[in-house]
């Protein structure tokens, strides 16, 4: 710690009274020589005033009111300051700064600031206050900027993959609906089918109690549409039965007998007329049993199979006629009567 040197000692003049000399003290004069400068923490400070410019005070001001307002500022009491009428004359009265109203006033209580330096960031609730820290203000105000923006992207983030579970799902149980109404109408028409072929079973049955195969004992060796030189038309006009001669002949179903005769190359033939007009031609016969307008049940014995008129062998040639005299497949006929040759 730095010490000040004792001063030079006193210049004295020495006087005796009694026993002990006294001593008179002379006079001493300090000179700059002789005195050396107080260092250390005895040190005075310049005292220095608020004259150098306008900008102290400024700066003061600014460091006073902060970026968010005057609110530390207004805690503290007013102060006083005086400057040299030269600087006083330039500077703006000091009421009409910013936030200096109640650093300016000489009332007992501090007036209070309309509204901070900044209000970027403050709510109407923080303007009337001016007391909020603009530069806070701002940061929660981003900050909740931000998460909003945050909740709303989230949010429309899961309504999007909502919206496509929903569509998924939507579409599954569409397809399932779909392949679900499918099986129901396939299994409908299924169904359908089957009932419309155990109907026609039935049908045919009940059918093939009424009609009867002309013949037995047979082998089918020629039939309907088949083309060759052995007939006239070029094509074969009925469906062949070969059997042996004399094998019976038996009505197909119940009718009258139209005609029973010769009839060049089919031989002897029969025609049968049924009920809806349908004609059955027996021919090539050995022999015939029936005449014509004679009513026959099915299965009566109407004749016998033989190998007259133009053939190659004992058969039974049967044709099968409309009602309006059209040839039609005897195969196909019968099958439809629920009868298989």
């Amino acid at each position: 710690m730095a010490s000040n040197k004792p001063a030079p000692e006193a210049l004295f003049e020495t006087r005796s009274h009694g026993d002990e000399p006294d001593r008179v003290w002379g006079e001493w004069n300090p000179t700059e020589e002789s005195i050396r400068p107080v260092r250390g923490r005895h040190r005075v400070a310049k005292q220095r005033g608020l004259a150098r410019s306008s900008t102290v005070l400024g700066v003061g001001v600014i460091a006073a009111v902060g970026a968010g307002g005057i609110a530390t500022a207004q805690d503290k009491p007013a102060v006083s300051i005086s400057l040299p009428d030269a600087i006083t004359d330039n500077l703006p009265d000091a009421k009409s700064l910013p936030g200096m109203g109640s650093l300016a006033s000489d009332d007992s209580e501090p007036e209070t600031l309309a509204a901070p330096l900044t209000t970027a960031g403050l709510t109407a609730a923080d303007a009337e206050q001016g007391a909020t820290d603009a530069g806070e203000a701002l940061r929660a105000r981003i900050l909740q900027q931000a998460e909003a923006q945050q909740t709303g992207a989230d949010a429309a983030q899961k309504a999007a993959a909502e919206s496509a579970a929903a569509e998924k799902a939507a579409a599954e149980a569409k397809k399932q609906q779909t392949d679900a109404e499918k099986k129901i109408e396939e299994a409908k028409k299924k169904a359908e089918a089957e009932a419309k072929a155990k109907a026609e079973k039935e049908r045919l049955a009940k059918l093939a109690a009424s009609y009867a195969i002309p013949t037995s004992s047979y082998t089918i060796t020629s039939t309907f549409g088949q083309s060759g030189s052995l007939w006239s038309s070029g094509y074969h006009t009925g469906l062949d039965f070969a059997a042996p001669t004399g094998t019976p002949l038996k009505a197909v179903h119940s009718g009258t007998v139209k005609s029973a005769g010769w009839s060049g190359s089919y031989g002897y033939r029969t025609v049968l007329e049924l009920d809806d007009g349908t004609e059955i031609w027996y021919a090539h016969q050995s022999s015939i049993t029936v005449s014509a307008g004679q009513k026959v049940t099915t299965g009566e014995v109407i004749g016998r199979v033989g190998a007259t008129g133009n053939v190659t062998g004992a058969h039974l040639h049967l044709e099968v006629h409309t009602a309006g005299g059209t040839g039609v497949d005897p195969m196909s006929w019968l099958r439809g009567k629920g009868l298989t040759p």
